[in-house]
């Protein structure tokens, strides 16, 4: 049951929700009192020293006044005292349960594989984490004390019913089962419609997510108002199955009212009669009277509370399905926290994507000892950064093995083998953040120095001294504020700044011109000291100082060597050096 396992995360919780749960009861039986008081006072009125208050020893009616008056203030003064502290541990309640779904949902998403995000959109899962979340807060905010005072009075107002008239009290019950029945007809028939509401939450979120952050090319291709249009349909797709949500829930409201009419004029007339008759006492009538509408009044509200409801039952229904999807790529029991040398053994892999389409590696095999630097290159789609992917272990190969200083791969703790490989992307991420930020998240520990001799190494520290603010610069989101090159050397840097045992350039020099390429290959002598350097190139003259360079096509090696050997032998290699260097 949904609601079930959203209770579970209040469960360490529990002292905070049993209090909070207290003081709405006791706000509600609060709440109720005045109307007793009142049914009290008039018997007072009339019956004076004969009313019920006099048989308690106050036999002055005034002083019975004076007492039913210094009662109301006590009443009102503790409806409030406990209406405040409801308020605020409901609330906190519903922030703290908010916060702890927000955080186990985040953390769930990082420990997805990279699988997961391919089919999954950015905008979908933004709105899972944020809208709704806070939608789910609502309903525990508002919807789980309606309820909980709801009952209460029903309970309270009942016992006070069958104390004074169980006959009365048979007749303004009747209404309270066919409320019911129809809070369920219409929780029944709202539910998919909220559930339609909630997706289209996210598609309208991963639309405008998307279109944000693609701004650029919109500007460039002058789409604007395609896009605007595109937006808007998708917009009103989801006013309209909020509409047909509402029109559900906006049904209830006049059911329930005359429903409620009905109990209150029973009570009314029949209750009437009964003291017309001598059967009922004038204060006990006036009691009643008032009674019946604390009594079926909140059932008004109750509409409200299932739109609530429902609305945090479908968010509720999104955020356990993807706490729900299951992690493939973790650590076994028996991983283990090494200490990388450098060495990588590749043998018989073979890896597809999924099961439909053609392996993107066939039977790979390879040896590269630690200190090595061992180069890819080949045709878009040949396959070389699928082998990064796979050392990174954002997937699992379906044959072969990896091996890292004669281990496993599996058998390495992901975080302590991620944290010895040093990955810079062609396709690279910036933080919002300065450049000195988002050098050092490589290392949160480095010095100021070392940070500033990271950025030295990746041919940066001269460029970012000259920008006005140095490395205090705000690069932007995803570093929009800078060149791709700039990006790249940045990012070079972070990785350097990790010190990893093992460096991969994926495409890290494609979008620096030619004298930055050559200092960065310059430097690069020197950063291979002692490390085991993977690079990934389509430019060519980026690998030609690489210990052995792998040629790649259809995810099978076709040639390997170094770069003078794979000339000599006049195959795939020398065909893609004389193109790009203009021998043909």
């Amino acid at each position: 049951m949904i609601l079930g396992r959203v209770l579970t995360y209040g469960k360490g919780f529990r002292a905070q929700a049993i209090w909070a749960s207290i003081c709405s009861v006791v706000n509600k039986l609060f709440d109720i009192a005045p109307e007793i008081l009142i049914g009290i006072a008039i018997d007072v009125v009339i019956n004076q020293e004969d009313s019920f208050v006099a048989n308690l020893g106050v036999v002055d009616p005034k002083h019975q006044l004076y007492l039913l008056g210094f009662l109301t203030f006590l009443i009102w003064a503790g409806e409030s005292i406990f209406q405040y502290l409801y308020l605020r541990n409901w609330r906190e309640l519903a922030q703290k349960i908010q916060h702890r779904f927000r955080v186990d949902c985040y953390a769930h998403i990082q420990q997805m594989d990279m699988r997961f995000f391919e089919n999954q959109s950015t905008g979908r899962l933004t709105s899972i984490l944020n809208d709704d979340v806070n939608q789910l807060e609502r309903f525990l905010n508002i919807g789980a004390n309606d309820i909980l005072q709801v009952v209460t009075s029903v309970l309270a107002v009942g016992a006070v019913f069958f104390l004074l008239s169980p006959k009365l009290a048979l007749l303004a019950f009747t209404p309270i089962p066919v409320i019911i029945f129809g809070a369920f007809y219409f929780q029944r028939k709202a539910e998919p419609r909220y559930a339609e509401v909630r997706e289209k939450a996210g598609e309208i979120a991963s639309a405008i997510n998307t279109n944000i952050a693609g701004v650029a090319t919109i500007k460039s291709f002058t789409k604007e108002q395609h896009e605007k249009q595109r937006i808007s349909v998708i917009s009103d797709e989801y006013v309209r199955a909020n509409e047909a949500a509402i029109k559900i829930s906006s049904a209830f409201t006049p059911v329930i009212r005359m429903a409620i009419l009905t109990g209150f004029l029973a009570t009314f007339i029949v209750g009437g009669l009964d003291t017309l008759n001598g059967d009922l006492a004038v204060g006990a009538y006036g009691v009643l009277v008032f009674l019946t509408q604390r009594l079926l009044w909140p059932f008004r509200d109750l509409a409200n509370t299932m739109d609530l409801y429902e609305r945090g039952m479908a968010s509720a229904r999104r955020i356990l399905g993807l706490l729900d999807e299951p992690i493939h790529i973790k650590n076994h029991e028996d991983a283990q926290d090494i200490k990388l040398q450098g060495s990588i053994s590749i043998k018989d892999l073979t890896f597809s994507y999924d099961a439909q389409s053609s392996p993107a590696l066939k039977d790979i095999n390879l040896e590269i000892k630690a200190g090595q630097t061992h180069a890819f290159v080949g045709q878009t789609g040949s396959g070389k950064s699928t082998i990064i992917k796979l050392l990174m272990r954002y997937y699992h190969a379906q044959q072969g093995r990896i091996e890292l200083d004669s281990e496993p791969i599996s058998n390495i703790n992901i975080s302590a083998l991620r944290s010895q490989i040093g990955l810079v992307s062609q396709a690279t991420f910036l933080f919002n953040a300065s450049i000195f930020e988002n050098i050092k998240y490589g290392n949160e520990s480095a010095t100021d120095e070392a940070v500033f001799e990271a950025a030295k190494q990746a041919e940066a520290h001269e460029f970012i001294n000259k920008l006005d603010q140095g490395y205090d610069t705000t690069v932007g989101e995803a570093g929009v504020k800078l060149s791709g090159g700039q990006i790249q050397r940045i990012a070079l840097a972070r990785a350097l700044l990790k010190n990893p045992q093992i460096l991969i350039l994926d495409e890290a020099t494609s979008a620096v011109d030619n004298e930055t390429e050559a200092a960065i290959q310059k430097s690069l002598k020197i950063i291979a000291e002692g490390r085991t350097i993977i690079l990934i190139a389509h430019r060519l003259s980026t690998v030609v100082q690489a210990d052995q360079i792998h040629v790649l096509e259809g995810g099978s090696i076709c040639e390997s060597g170094s770069h003078e050997e794979l000339l000599k032998k006049h195959g795939r290699y020398a065909q893609l050096w004389q193109i790009q260097t203009g021998g043909g």
